[in-house]
């Protein structure tokens, strides 16, 4: 299982990251990771943690799940938190000079899943300022529009605007005093939405403001597994809210304080 990236990232890539919100990087992790990767989500899904969820509604043959904090209690995941190409990739795209995983998650869509990811961006729902937050997207399967590969409004993370995070699960719990996401299904035409058809190995790195979003996945005989990562960059800072996404503990740092911290700690530093 290769450590650093297959190839740096590109310049252009670079330039994409910062003027679209979104980069697809082919190829950049290899079998011994997906591997593993694969054993280890059947064993969360079997065995899932506090902060996992059941997110298909109904008696349909589908099964939306997703689990949060794996690395804090399984080795595996802290292993390619800490010696995957992925912190890397994060802070290159970034132009970081040091990156924190923020918290890494299992996205899982069983064949026959109708429940489709709302639209979103995912900064609101963490405590965390700063416009060094991306997400990287992992793909463990074939994924393509039919068994739901993400929408990603092009752009959208320089709307200027910061939406109330929908809840995935259908209620209202996320209590803050935000506007709505637009309904972009409505004004569909009217933007830049693009979508990727990915291989295993492959992933997408989007900001953490960018708007998009999933159907669900229709096709009879494959999965949709992703493992995601979430890093935070240079400028991040902790920005505590009582009603958003609960973290695995408490940091224990001030609130506006860099996030340096056992729960968010230091994964990759720039070569100087």
């Amino acid at each position: 299982m290769q450590s650093e990236p297959p190839r740096a990232v590109s310049d252009e890539e670079i330039r994409q990251f910062e003027r679209d919100g979104i980069v697809v990087l082919r190829g950049f992790f290899d079998k011994g990771w997906l591997e593993k990767l694969a054993v280890l989500a059947e064993q969360v899904m079997a065995d899932p943690g506090p902060l996992s969820m059941e997110l298909e509604k109904g008696d349909g043959p589908g099964r939306f799940f997703f689990d949060t904090f794996m690395w804090t209690r399984i080795e595996g995941f802290r292993d390619f938190v800490f010696r995957s190409p992925a912190a890397a990739v994060a802070g290159a795209l970034m132009g970081a000079s040091k990156v924190n995983i923020f918290f890494d998650q299992l996205l899982i869509k069983e064949p026959g899943t109708r429940e489709r990811t709302p639209w979103h961006h995912d900064q609101t729902y963490w405590p965390v300022r700063g416009s060094q937050v991306c997400s990287l997207w992992l793909a463990l399967d074939h994924v393509d529009k039919a068994s739901g590969a993400v929408e990603y409004v092009r752009g959208s993370h320089k709307w200027g605007t910061w939406y109330k995070p929908p809840a995935f699960a259908g209620d209202d719990r996320y209590q803050i005093e935000l506007p709505p996401v637009p309904d972009v299904e409505a004004i569909r035409d009217e933007l830049d939405i693009i979508q990727f058809e990915m291989e295993p190995g492959d992933c997408t790195v989007h900001h953490g403001l960018l708007v998009h979003g999933a159907p669900g996945n229709s096709v009879a005989d494959r999965r949709r597994r992703a493992v995601v990562t979430r890093w935070a960059g240079d400028d991040a800072i902790y920005a505590p809210h009582p009603k958003i996404q609960p973290m695995a503990w408490d940091p224990d740092i001030p609130p506006g304080g860099p996030l340096d911290s056992d729960l968010w700690p230091i994964v990759w530093q720039a070569r100087h």
